[in-house]
């Protein structure tokens, strides 16, 4: 790691008070030794990584890290804060913070000592005497494992108080590759035995640090634990005799397990990468209690997005996620039912749904029998909506045990009519059956049949009969009155509701109250006949969505000196992104300047939500921006709103943009003369 860091990125007394603030202060250091060269750009990479997970971790620790086009050569900075930065971790403020910086092509070797860094984060030693070395060059070489210069109090303190990093690197270097062998034990006493797979979706410091922390957890509790990190610089398969020989298996990743086939079939825990980190003793304990309880897991465990909560997290962050699990498995259908039945109903007029069955009459050269197909097979997609929805609510509740009983959930608040609030509440009661009859001891000879017969069998007739008799009909009545509701919205309250439509469309860009009001909008349409108001709904919220990308296009089109290279690249594909409704084409705009872009797409994003409701514009296709506008009610005025918005959000952001403050006697990158850049004491949040 000689050439990774020296004294020069090194900042014992570092003053900054926000993460965005200590992230350009350590860059700044970067810049100045000519290992990155676009500042603006570099932290833009920077937020959007940290935007995906806050990198604090216990101890005091803070690890913004990224690949970037911007770094020349892989290098990292250090800075030291005696009042301690919030990156988000469980514990409060980090006072170590590490930023490292690779290049977008780095190459094995480096990112192998950068993964040993990150492993040496976990040992005590190590950071006691980061926190007490007295000068910077002794920091950087306490970091690069140098032997301590003679006369530094500091370092000779520390001497022996760590392993030398680069002989870590070595050690680490099978790590990085997938390691870690365990002991030998007889087949009559052996300890338990669990494979491990850690990710992140950098490769390059939580995956180290996780299969790190599991490894010492492992040899405390007295178990056989082998690990394989899934990094930047490539991976080792485990051996399969060592797989096939678990007893169990843990999941510590952000990005998809490679090969998650070779795990099937054994009792698994699937959480995120810093679980891995923060709590690995109780993954081991959690994952030894499967075991004993015959709980056995597929290899298609889905994605921490989409499955559910992990222990210790809050109810509603659990419940985000076991909604946002349905969500993303419903959504297909709803693209492609409902465009089927859009192009349906453009070809052959809103009466094909009246159309006699194609199995009984269809005459290839008849335009109106490729109507009715088309809005038929539209139909078909649009009956599994509410079953999806229940049945993968109960996946990230239970797991694959929750499908049946939640699909059959599903389909029986199809059945009653309690739409889409009773496939909600199918869904979480089937994965709250499921949990409950896994909790409970099983003997050893009727474990094998339990996620096949015995938990499908019970939990499906329990969900069966709460649904038709205790809840169904109650969730149907408010379906109905929630119909009812929208039926009657006229005038203020219309337009009232296409502005709130709007800022949820606008706030997270594609998160999960985008896609609340998304669900919202797509529940009204998914019927066969469905409302002139829920129509309307759906076309302000697609037309809302649409906003925040094609704003950004615009102010990089008007503005560019406002804005990083990489930005204006990237509004160039915003044109695109937005005119098809892809809102996260707005994504990378708002984590590199989220007070900024954000509260101006929400106010874009509600003022085209009221122009579409007051302009009664109608829209039954779910999905396809501009490329159903033949199919949008009050077509010209619909585009007249969405360009009000438009234009209002990129005016927003140009002004708020043109106000920062200059630094001192600098300019940013790309910027006009009269346009300064940000500090590194402005505050200026580069995560959403």
């Amino acid at each position: 790691m000689s050439e990774m860091i020296t004294a020069d990125l090194v900042d014992l007394d570092l003053s900054a008070d926000t993460k965005e603030a200590a992230a350009r202060a350590l860059a700044e250091r970067m810049v100045a030794q000519g290992r990155v060269t676009d500042l603006d750009g570099f932290l833009a990479d920077v937020a959007a990584r940290e935007a995906q997970m806050p990198t604090g971790l216990d101890g005091g620790i803070g690890i913004p890290h990224c690949r970037s086009a911007y770094v020349t050569e892989p290098s990292l900075a250090f800075g030291r804060s005696a009042e301690g930065v919030d990156f988000g971790a469980p514990d409060g403020p980090a006072d170590l913070i590490f930023l490292i910086a690779a290049p977008a092509g780095a190459d094995d070797a480096h990112l192998t000592i950068l993964s040993a860094l990150a492993r040496q984060l976990m040992n005590a030693e190590f950071t006691s005497a980061l926190r007490a070395v007295g000068d910077a060059e002794s920091a950087a070489a306490l970091i690069r494992g140098d032997a301590p210069e003679a006369g530094s109090e500091a370092a000779a303190g520390s001497a022996g108080t760590t392993d030398s990093v680069a002989t870590s690197a070595a050690a680490s270097a099978d790590a990085a590759t997938g390691t870690t062998s365990p002991a030998p034990a007889s087949d009559d006493d052996r300890a338990f035995r669990i494979v491990a797979v850690t990710s992140c979706p950098t490769g390059i410091a939580h995956t180290y640090m996780a299969a790190e922390a599991l490894e010492n957890a492992g040899r405390a509790a007295g178990v056989e634990l082998t690990v394989e990190p899934q990094g930047s610089a490539g991976f080792t398969r485990l051996d399969p005799a060592v797989i096939a020989a678990a007893d169990a298996v843990i999941f510590a990743h952000d990005v998809p397990v490679r090969e998650k086939e070779r795990f099937a079939g054994k009792p698994t825990v699937d959480v995120g990468v810093k679980a891995g980190i923060n709590r690995p003793a109780e993954l081991i304990t959690e994952v030894r209690g499967k075991a004993e309880r015959g709980e056995v897991s597929g290899g298609s465990a889905p994605t921490p997005v989409e499955r559910g909560g992990e222990a210790g997290e809050g109810y509603g962050s659990m419940l985000r996620k076991w909604l946002m699990s349905g969500v993303s498995y419903m959504v297909p259908f709803v693209a492609a039912g409902g465009l089927l039945i859009a192009l349906g109903f453009a070809i052959g007029g809103y009466e094909i749904k009246s159309a006699p069955s194609v199995m009984q009459h269809f005459v290839w050269t008849q335009t109106d029998s490729w109507a009715a197909l088309m809005f038929q097979i539209g139909a078909v997609a649009f009956g599994f909506l509410v079953p999806v929805l229940a049945g993968y609510i109960a996946y990230g509740m239970a797991d694959r045990p929750g499908l049946v009983p939640g699909f059959v959930g599903g389909m029986i608040a199809s059945t009653i009519n309690a739409g889409f609030l009773g496939g909600l509440a199918a869904g979480l009661i089937a994965g709250g059956v499921v949990l409950a009859i896994q909790k409970v001891k099983i003997p050893a000879p009727v474990r094998g049949i339990m996620p096949v017969v015995v938990i499908p069998l019970i939990s499906t007739a329990i969900v069966g009969f709460l649904m038709f008799v205790v809840i169904g009909k109650p969730i149907a009545s408010a379906q109905k009155g929630m119909t009812d509701w929208l039926n009657g919205l006229s005038g203020s309250n219309a337009i009232l509701l296409g502005a709130l439509l709007g800022l949820m469309m606008c706030f997270d860009l594609g998160g999960p109250v985008n896609k609340v009001a998304y669900t919202f909008a797509t529940a009204g349409i998914a019927v066969s006949n469905p409302s002139d108001s829920a129509m309307k709904i759906m076309a302000a919220v697609m037309a809302a969505g649409m906003v925040p990308p094609l704003a950004m296009a615009l102010a990089t089109t008007v503005r560019g000196k406002l804005f990083t290279e990489t930005e204006r690249e990237n509004g160039k594909a915003a044109w695109v992104l937005g005119a098809s409704f892809i809102s996260e084409g707005a994504i990378p705009f708002a984590a590199a300047d989220p007070l900024r872009v954000i509260p101006s797409s929400m106010v874009g994003g509600a003022i085209t939500g009221s122009l579409s409701m007051a302009f009664g514009a109608t829209l039954r296709a779910p999905h396809g921006g501009i490329f159903v506008v033949p199919l949008i009610g009050h077509a010209f005025f619909y585009l007249i709103a969405i360009a009000v918005g438009m234009c209002v959000t990129a005016a927003l952001v140009v002004v708020l943009k043109g106000m920062r403050k200059p630094a001192a006697g600098s300019t940013a990158p790309g910027a006009p003369e009269d346009i300064p850049a940000p500090t590194a004491d402005t505050k200026q949040p580069v995560a959403v």
